[in-house]
């Protein structure tokens, strides 16, 4: 990308797409072209092909996507299909018609099969059944980066496709019931602290094992790539480094400054076992994450305390 290129970020008001936009315009990108969802649908195929017919982007960072935790996505399972088939599909679809050189397309690591050989290499999609509380979610996402392996094999593009692990910082969503696991724990623990409550009741009983990756060093992951990386493969994004939902609670308790007790209710699930990516290509390819997790933690409580109106989402 040139620093005058035109770059459409979709979904930047999202964590990923917000963390995109700051490394975007931290490399000098001054070309930068986004829409808020009054401004652009993107689940609508009109509205988007008339925006890439106007604006013709020359590259594109598909990070929109319809998101949340383990109940969010068990209540709405035809949902969460239905509008990240949708907005994909119509993003990925118009880019190709409208000509554009390149685009990264943003996944999940929920796209492999729960049982899966540990750590999960990029070989093991399809290769087994995918965890029922995200299925929808996750055939969304794997239809998405499907079809941009199609697009290059049948018409030559240069799509290429991200899988994220776990991700939390900056712009994380603190919805009581529709946030992911670290969000929901800091906004439970801060007011379980400010109420001055005895204990905090988790899900399950904390024994998952989980990685999780601070969304700026994804993003600068995401723009070395769309510079320097081309295949159909797509390319894991994480820390190779996982620890228990247990030790997780504790250590956001710590760094919130609850001392209450923690509670686990056994009757709640649990989600996939393990989920650990092998994130040996992207070391290859000479990218190493940089924010450890008691940092990042720091970083996002921080935020959080910093911006009440998100909190409320």
């Amino acid at each position: 990308m040139e620093k005058d290129s035109k770059i459409y970020v979709a979904g930047h008001r999202g964590m990923v797409g917000s963390a995109i936009v700051r490394e975007l315009e931290r490399q000098g990108y001054r070309n930068i072209v986004t829409r808020t969802h009054k401004e652009l649908d993107l689940c609508s195929q009109p509205e988007v092909n008339r925006f890439f017919e106007a604006e013709k982007p020359e590259y594109v960072f598909l990070a929109a996507a319809k998101v949340g935790g383990i109940e969010a996505n068990k209540n709405a399972l035809a949902d969460f299909m239905y509008e990240n088939m949708m907005l994909e599909m119509n993003v990925i679809h118009a880019a190709w018609t409208s000509g554009c050189k390149k685009l990264l397309f943003l996944g999940s690591s929920c796209i492999y099969p729960r049982m899966a050989e540990q750590p999960m290499k990029e070989s093991c999609l399809l290769t087994g059944e995918l965890e029922k509380t995200n299925e929808a979610y996750a055939l969304a996402k794997i239809s998405g980066l499907k079809y941009c392996e199609f697009l290059n094999r049948q018409y030559g593009t240069d799509y290429i496709s991200v899988m994220p692990t776990n991700l939390y910082g900056p712009n994380d969503n603190y919805h009581p019931t529709h946030s992911h696991v670290l969000p929901a724990l800091i906004r439970r623990f801060h007011e379980a602290k400010e109420s001055g409550a005895p204990f905090v009741t988790c899900w399950g009983d904390g024994s998952p094992l989980r990685e999780f990756l601070y969304v700026d060093d994804l993003a600068e992951l995401c723009v070395f790539l769309m510079n320097n990386y081309s295949s159909d493969e797509t390319i894991n994004a994480g820390t190779g480094k996982e620890l228990t939902i247990k030790e997780l609670t504790g250590l956001v308790a710590e760094i919130v400054g609850y001392k209450g007790e923690i509670r686990w209710d056994t009757s709640k699930p649990n989600g996939t076992p393990r989920k650990l990516l092998d994130v040996s290509k992207a070391k290859k390819l000479g990218w190493k994450y940089k924010t450890e997790l008691r940092d990042g933690i720091r970083l996002a409580y921080e935020d959080f305390l910093n911006n009440p109106v998100r909190a409320e989402r």
